[in-house]
């Protein structure tokens, strides 16, 4: 049950529970022996977005799946694609709609810029019940909200964003253009109360915060702040000497990757260049670092010139399974209610699976790769984000669907840089795991 304590009460708590992080951080470490991973092939690609005047600035980052009760094979992939706004696919990865960013109040301001998208179901609106994609406007500091229709002409995502929300973490304009803004994202329903929240993330620095979203009297949805956790960004080593990430000037490790299990109401939060932490999503209590990238502990120098850090010696405190920067966070729910927590390891390719029970330790249970299918349908590098859903979605997928964005997709335009989303059959994913 999420409780509503004073902002007062929740910052001397999240105080009480950073005191414990150190010794939680200094668990020691496996050795770093790198173990072969099984490989998946896709079965579509979507069409490769460019970071360019010519491209729209469109940059593939965060994808979400919407399943179609009614008719499952006509269900949805909604993207985001930073200035270039909102995707929309269907199971064929081809687009259906396109949602531009919205522009910057002023011709100097920065503008909008949408980084990680997440769904909200049957939140009770002055229409009625509706299903929303919800989306971090990282340009602009806030959440904005889409109406999820199929049969609506014109495209399935209507804006129903209160003109008066406000800022998530800024108190002006001028903060908005320095961009230590809204960045990740996670939605969460208490099945307690009924109510909806979204868990923000802040760029460049540690904080989370808990937002609880709101319905206006005129079909619009805003959100107010309950409270915000600000994670570590030094921790202390085994060794006893303490350690802060590599990172430019007035940079701390952000949280990116977030995804809340309903069934407990446990949020997992990936800081980049840290690891995957486990906390209670109401943002009481005290996280715990559930696993650690490979470059954890290992000291880093900035050069302003080449604007890089030059790594030092790896002192082995680091984990065995993920390395920096841990990115997409998903959660894969099998039929008994168990299943498995998915991180996306973007410094080596790969992907992590963990056991969802706490009582576990969220164990690790393995992890796989997304390679090349063909010579122009190719796999998963450096992947942002990921979404999977375990449930039949019509012909194309009847075991269900992953869908894990490319960093680097294949070129379809000379030398120009691509992005786009990969869609994975989930049967073979769980079929390669399982050998």
């Amino acid at each position: 049950m999420t409780s509503h304590h004073p902002v007062r009460s929740a910052a001397l708590s999240a105080v009480t529970a950073l005191a414990a992080l150190a010794t939680l951080a200094a668990a020691p470490a496996g050795a770093h022996a790198a173990q072969p991973l099984p490989a998946v092939t896709p079965w579509a690609a979507t069409p490769t977005l460019y970071d360019d005047e010519a491209g729209g600035n469109a940059d593939a980052d965060d994808p979400a799946i919407w399943r179609n009760d009614a008719d499952p094979g006509r269900s949805l992939v909604i993207a985001t694609a930073k200035e270039g706004g909102l995707r929309v696919y269907d199971l064929g990865a081809r687009q259906v709609q396109s949602v531009p960013a919205p522009a910057g109040p002023g011709p100097d301001d920065a503008p909008g810029r949408f980084n990680n998208v997440d769904l909200v179901h049957g939140l009770r609106l002055s229409s009625g019940r509706a299903d929303l994609a919800v989306t971090s406007d990282r340009g602009n500091d806030r959440l904005r909200f889409y109406r999820i229709d199929p049969s609506r002409p014109g495209g399935p995502l209507t804006d129903v964003t209160d003109p008066a929300a406000p800022p998530v973490f800024s108190t002006g304009q001028d903060e908005i253009n320095d961009q230590r803004t809204a960045y990740g994202l996670a939605t969460w329903t208490d099945r307690t109360s009924g109510r909806s929240y979204a868990l923000v993330s802040r760029r460049n620095r540690t904080d989370i915060t808990l937002l609880e979203l709101t319905a206006t009297p005129t079909g619009t949805v805003g959100y107010r702040k309950i409270r915000t956790l600000s994670l570590p960004s030094t921790f202390r080593l085994p060794d006893g000497t303490s350690w802060t990430p590599c990172a430019e000037p007035d940079e701390l490790p952000q949280v990116e990757g977030m995804v809340v299990d309903p069934a407990d109401g446990t949020l997992y939060a990936g800081q980049e260049d840290i690891g995957v932490w486990r906390l209670r999503a109401d943002l009481s209590g005290t996280p715990q670092l559930v696993d650690k990238v490979r470059e954890y502990g290992v000291p880093g120098v900035y050069d302003e010139e080449t604007e890089e850090c030059a790594p030092g010696a790896d002192p082995g405190f680091g984990g065995t399974h993920i390395s920096a920067d841990v990115e997409g966070l998903t959660l894969l729910t099998e039929a008994d209610g168990d299943g498995y927590l998915l991180a996306s390891s973007q410094g080596d390719d790969t992907f992590a699976l963990y056991d969802r029970e706490i009582e576990d330790a969220n164990e690790y249970e393995g992890g796989f790769r997304v390679t090349s299918a063909t010579a122009t349908l190719d796999g998963s590098e450096e992947c942002d984000g990921a979404a999977v859903l375990n449930a039949p979605l019509g012909k194309a997928f009847p075991r269900g669907l992953l869908v894990v964005q490319d960093g680097h997709d294949t070129p379809a335009d000379g030398d120009r840089e691509g992005t786009g989303f990969k869609f994975v059959d989930l049967g073979d994913v769980m079929d390669a795991v399982d050998d």
